[in-house]
């Protein structure tokens, strides 16, 4: 059989043409999309990056996958401490306990107790210590799983300034607490140490002599505490003038060795070229001296004090909720090598009243004298003090570089003038404190008139009364206080003389009417001679 020879087909050339396949378009679209990945991943890692708000990513199992820049400053912790580990290394108790619990129970039911923002909660930084921060949880699911992100916001300059402020907040409070308690106690020492001075004059025998100036010397020791009270309320009076803190600081040095003893080594160190202040003097040398009496008490086997001046510029984040300018101060840092304080004693120290002394060795009114005297004299005060590691008492005061220090004079007493007769009119409401003052002016040689508000003292005025000099409380009831006469009847009678008596009053509230009305001022409790001394002045021809 034979086989017929076929013929193999021809071969023949095909152009061969790029077909547009599935799996051609998806590679193009890749590499046109990459780059776009890259460039969102880019953008991605900066905001990562640059953040100021910690980011932390964590699976749905907890473990940390990344940590963000800000997240290292926050916590301490470089990435490679962190990054595969559970996030609840960075958490406090009880959340730390809790948190695997959290998780498990929102992948069953859905719970979301994590998820949200604005959750305040507080959270642990490798060095242990504590803080608190508000957290913001998101989510977003991927095809393996879930994943979560936190955002994290310090809370630690807020939570502080919240403390400052109900710190402030309490001790206005007691301030106005201590002042109204001052004024009442002012008063009754008004109406105990006029009796007294007038009883001790009519005395002839030594010994009842003896016995009333023991006691007048106790109402003075009272009005010392008073004023103490009225310091830390800001209701004392001052008389601020251009002060060198350099100079009176060195002023006060031997005072100070020989009241702290030779236990303490007293050192001062002086800033050169300090700028001027505006203080008042005497009750800055007062402060110096709280500061120091209360540095030795903390040293009690002997220590270095410490007095350093020099010069600050106070920012608005420094000063935090102080309602004083920012700007440049002059600075004097009291600083002793004593016990130091523990927190809790460093928080209550300024407040009125307590102390850490044994009884009857403290009124625990010195450092709140201090604190009152700065904030009055528009100042800030700063307290640095450990356990173990002594203290240190900061005090800002606002330069006056425009102000200049007087020179140093002799104060030249006047000759004491004799009452000629003149009338005037006690304004008082309280019955005791208007008797014992009308008794001191007849003493004086005044023909007296009294009038129990400032409303009757106006009425009695314009009926024709003639008076010469109007002796008036500034703190009375009935909508019309001493401030208020007096601005009434400079308007009305300028010729009018008026002098204004308080145990408690606003400074700047009367220094105003003062400057205002060319009124003078006494403040309780006063000596007769003291009271002598001022109408002398405003009745002088």
């Amino acid at each position: 059989m034979k086989m017929k020879k076929t013929r193999s087909p021809a071969r023949r050339r095909m152009p061969i043409k790029p077909t547009r396949t599935q799996a051609g378009g998806g590679l193009k679209r890749a590499a046109r999309t990459l780059p776009m990945i890259e460039e969102r991943e880019a953008r991605l890692r900066s905001i990562l990056e640059t953040a100021p708000d910690a980011i932390i990513t964590i699976d749905e199992r907890g473990i940390i996958q990344s940590f963000s820049n800000a997240a290292e400053k926050l916590f301490g912790y470089a990435p490679g401490e962190v990054v595969g580990q559970n996030v609840k290394m960075l958490m406090s108790s009880p959340h730390r306990e809790a948190h695997d619990g959290y998780l498990a129970r929102y992948r069953s039911t859905g719970e979301k107790r994590i998820i949200g923002i604005g959750r305040e909660v507080e959270a642990r930084r490798k060095d242990g210590t504590i803080f608190p921060m508000e957290l913001a949880v998101g989510e977003v699911r991927l095809r393996d799983g879930r994943l979560f992100t936190g955002f994290i916001r310090d809370l630690s300059t807020r939570a502080k300034l919240e403390e400052e402020l109900r710190q402030a907040q309490k001790m206005e409070a007691m301030g106005q607490l201590t002042g109204g308690l001052a004024h009442d106690f002012n008063n009754l020492l008004t109406v105990i140490s006029g009796n007294l001075e007038m009883l001790e004059r009519r005395q002839t025998d030594d010994e009842s002599r003896e016995i009333l100036a023991e006691a007048l010397e106790a109402t003075q020791l009272g009005a010392k505490l008073a004023n103490r009270l009225l310091a830390f309320g800001l209701r004392q009076p001052l008389n601020p003038k251009p002060v060198d803190l350099n100079a009176l600081a060195s002023g006060l040095v031997d005072l100070l060795r020989r009241t702290l003893g030779q236990t303490t080594q007293v050192d001062i160190v002086l800033s050169p070229n300090l700028p001027t202040v505006m203080a008042d003097p005497g009750q800055f040398e007062n402060v110096l001296l709280n500061l120091a009496i209360n540095a030795r008490d903390a040293m009690p086997r002997g220590g270095r004090l410490t007095i350093r001046t020099g010069t600050a510029k106070m920012g608005a984040a420094a000063l935090g909720t102080d309602a004083i300018a920012p700007g440049d101060y002059a600075t004097v840092a009291v600083t002793d090598t004593g016990v130091g304080m523990t927190p809790e004693v460093r928080r209550r120290a300024f407040e009125p009243f307590f102390t850490t002394k044994e009884v009857g060795k403290g009124s625990g009114l010195g450092l709140s004298m201090v604190y009152g005297f700065v904030k009055q004299s528009g100042g800030h005060i700063q307290l640095q003090s450990e356990a173990g590691k002594g203290t240190t008492v900061l005090v800002y005061l606002p330069v006056r570089p425009d102000a200049e220090v007087a020179a140093d004079g002799d104060v030249k007493s006047g000759a004491r003038r004799h009452a000629a007769g003149e009338a005037i009119l006690v304004v008082e409401d309280d019955p005791r404190v208007r008797r014992v003052s009308i008794r001191r002016l007849k003493e004086l040689g005044y023909r007296v008139h009294e009038a129990a508000s400032a409303a009757e003292a106006v009425a009695m005025i314009e009926q024709g009364l003639p008076i010469d000099l109007v002796f008036s409380d500034v703190v009375m009831p009935g909508g019309m206080s001493g401030i208020d006469l007096a601005r009434v009847l400079r308007q009305r009678f300028p010729a009018l003389k008026v002098l204004l008596t308080s145990g408690f009053a606003d400074p700047d509230a009367v220094q105003e009417t003062l400057d205002r009305t060319g009124a003078g001022w006494l403040g309780k409790p006063y000596s007769t001679n003291q009271l002598r001394a001022k109408l002398d002045e405003l009745l002088a021809p």
